[in-house]
């Protein structure tokens, strides 16, 4: 991710030096008309402010700390490169047009930089909403996604065939499983849960018999919950 952010500023870099390298190293007057009148001083300000701005606006959108809130912040990066290179280009065409009234400069400087501000907070604000909602998902199907993992590890523990054959049954019961969780199933979840550390103490002390009995109760539970979600969709 920080490397990602190098590279914008780099390119935020270049894009702020040539912008004054155009503003200052070109000719002070042209056809007898200063540069330096009119709206320049507040576009300057006002364009300056706007990559302050994108910079900031960057560096959030780079910190995310994986790879997935990355990707859900492609927009806002995307946003902010595109604001970065329209805003000086608009506000210095605004700067040097020949006594452009104070004021009228300053209106579209600032309506480019609104423009940008707003594009980027509703870039940001679409990229946390799709975060929630991966955080609600993943929280949903956290319980089948780690009770599926615990009994492949059971698996792989088991003892003898058998008991690896009644292990594989929950493994493959629990795989195919619906892996969204709501509130309505959490007394049967629970029940899976305790009777699976159930099977899990019976395998691990090698008891064929507890372990078919735990089996047994293990995939009813399984098949109850499996039905439960078929219905509360």
């Amino acid at each position: 991710m920080r490397k990602n952010f190098k590279y914008y500023i780099i390119i935020w870099a270049v894009l702020l030096a040539v912008f004054n390298a155009v503003m200052f190293l070109t000719p002070n007057e042209l056809a007898g008309f200063s540069k330096f009148g009119g709206a320049f001083w507040s576009g300057y300000a006002a364009v300056t402010a706007a990559f302050i701005g994108q910079l900031v606006c960057a560096y959030i959108a780079f910190r995310a700390e994986n790879a997935e809130k990355l990707f859900l912040n492609l927009p806002l990066i995307t946003v902010s490169y595109t604001a970065l290179i329209v805003t000086p280009i608009v506000g210095a065409a605004a700067m040097l047009i020949p006594e452009l009234p104070q004021w009228a400069g300053g209106i579209v400087c600032l309506l480019v930089l609104a423009f940008g501000a707003v594009s980027v907070l509703k870039a940001r604000v679409a990229a946390q909403i799709a975060g929630d909602r991966e955080n609600q998902v993943g929280g949903q199907t956290y319980f089948i996604r780690g009770i599926t993992a615990e009994a492949q590890i059971l698996m792989g523990r088991a003892s003898s065939p058998l008991i690896k054959e009644k292990c594989k049954k929950i493994y493959e019961a629990l795989r195919y499983s619906d892996p969204v969780s709501v509130s309505a199933l959490a007394d049967t979840e629970r029940s899976i849960r305790e009777e699976f550390c159930a099977f899990s103490d019976a395998v691990s002390a090698a008891d064929l018999g507890g372990a078919e009995s735990a089996c047994e109760a293990l995939l009813a539970l399984i098949n109850e919950r499996n039905a439960a979600c078929r219905l509360l969709k």
